[in-house]
């Protein structure tokens, strides 16, 4: 399971470009789909609105046409009483030749169900249909009775076109005679209406269907500008890391060369001579013995004197180059030592002071903070001309804290401000302190330099991982 987590564990240019395209992915779905859902609803509100004009425009014109039929044979109905066959015919007449358009015609139902009238529909005619229905299951004739003997009205249903004989809707205007108990009326198919709404609802849904498209297009086209964009800053940022990383290599490289030949010199200046006049002192003493002179024993001292000196001189080297009280007592007598030391060989007073924290420094960071005091002293020791520096290491809630500071001439305000203009000691601290992701601060003024290391909390060790000394004792 680890192996397979493994080996789909994202890149970090993979994860940026997530962070990039999956909101914008997301943002652009949630846009899709509130416009395709208020383009639905708003074109649906204005569909029905459509449909209810179509449907109104419809039954106006039902009624019109009942209207006019009416005024073509109210003369005749008016003054004809209600068993008046001779009338009742007339009218039966007139109505089965007002037919209109390629399906309109008018129909008569007596109270009980009898067609009495259906011009394109004659197999209907004088036969009883009180118990008609249409393929929804509405009692259409029962209805048409009882429309007319509430007065007039609207009905909708299913009913066969004369024209192809197959069910289509349609919406029938009824009145009645009530004097002949006749229920009389008109219908027109709505199927055009409802293709048309239907032809509007395919519409909306095409140009919903194009709004997506539009919609995942743009989007195509922003993920293509992240990825874009990303693999330019990618090639820059790999170029700016490229040059960063060899301005440091050279860094490294002059700070070995510089710590080589410092080494060198404290070789040459210091135990080559040294070791030079024991080999004098020896050579001497040689033929003083061989002369049997009694100053051969002074000479022998002397040379042992240049050896005790010689074995100092190398302590002193290898101290500086790695401090074992570091790592055998930690940073607190470590800068102790050195504070001492670089008064006994300088003469310039200085004073320690810490808070024992009991040696919860890290590895890195007491290297680092020791690195960061030896490279102030030694600059106090060639430019500050300084007569006091004091050193304070302490412990606290944010981390720890290495104070430094003396009372000389201080610095330029471009070394002391200008990070690129600084000089590599102060650049080798900057750089230390970044990498343990901790704070350098450099102030400077006439009256003295003050350096100030903080590294963070995250480099405290935990009591229970605090390494002991070799007394047993923890030190700062």
């Amino acid at each position: 399971m680890r192996r397979l987590l493994n080996r789909f564990r994202l890149s970090y240019r993979q994860k940026l470009f997530l962070l990039a395209s999956v909101p914008l992915v997301l943002s652009a779905a949630a846009i899709s789909v509130l416009v395709a859902n208020q383009s639905r609803a708003l074109s649906e509100r204005e569909i029905l609105s459509l449909e209810k004009q179509l449907i109104e425009a419809k039954k106006q014109e039902l009624r019109n046409y009942v209207t006019q039929a009416r005024n073509g044979f109210f003369y005749i109905y008016g003054a004809a009483p209600p068993d008046d066959e001779d009338a009742k015919r007339k009218v039966m007449q007139i109505l089965a030749a007002m037919i209109y358009g390629e399906e309109g015609f008018f129909f008569v139902y007596d109270y009980d169900g009898t067609n009495l009238v259906s011009p394109r529909q004659t197999e209907m005619i004088n036969r009883n249909w009180i118990d008609l229905t249409d393929s929804e299951g509405t009692l259409v004739v029962q209805e048409f009775i009882r429309v007319a003997r509430s007065g007039a009205g609207y009905l909708e249903h299913m009913w066969p076109k004369p024209s192809t004989g197959e069910d289509a809707r349609m919406i029938t205007y009824v009145t009645a005679f009530p004097s002949w108990r006749w229920a009389v009326g008109t219908g027109v198919y709505i199927d055009d209406v409802l293709a048309s709404v239907a032809a509007a609802r395919a519409e909306v849904e095409s140009r919903v269907q194009r709004t997506f498209l539009y919609i995942g297009a743009i989007t195509l086209s922003a993920l293509l500008m992240v990825f874009v964009s990303g693999l330019v800053l990618n090639i820059r940022e790999r170029r700016l890391a490229d040059a960063k990383l060899k301005e440091l290599t050279q860094r490294v490289f002059d700070a070995q060369e510089e710590e080589r030949g410092r080494v060198a010199r404290e070789l040459h200046d210091g135990i080559s001579q040294i070791l030079v006049g024991v080999k004098y002192a020896l050579d001497l003493a040689k033929r003083r013995v061989a002369q049997g002179d009694p100053k051969a024993a002074e000479t022998l001292d002397k040379g042992s004197a240049h050896l005790t000196g010689a074995i100092s001189e190398v302590r002193r080297i290898s101290r500086d180059l790695r401090p074992g009280v570091l790592d055998d007592l930690g940073l607190g007598p470590a800068l102790k030592a050195l504070a001492d030391d670089f008064h006994t060989r300088t003469g310039i007073q200085t004073n320690f002071s810490t808070v024992v924290f009991r040696n919860r420094l890290d590895q890195d960071s007491r290297i680092a903070l020791y690195r960061i005091a030896q490279e102030a002293l030694t600059n106090i020791e060639r430019h500050s001309g300084a007569s006091r520096v004091t050193i304070d290491v302490r412990g606290h809630t944010r981390g720890a804290t290495l104070h430094i500071a003396d009372n000389g001439r201080g610095m330029d305000a471009t070394i002391s401000d200008s990070g690129a203009d600084r000089g590599l000691g102060l650049r080798n601290m900057q750089e230390r302190m970044d990498q343990l992701g901790g704070t350098l601060r450099v102030t400077s003024s006439r009256s003295g330099t003050i350096i100030e290391a903080q590294v963070p909390l995250t480099h405290m060790l935990p009591p229970e991982n605090t390494p002991p000394s070799p007394s047993g004792k923890a030190h700062a």
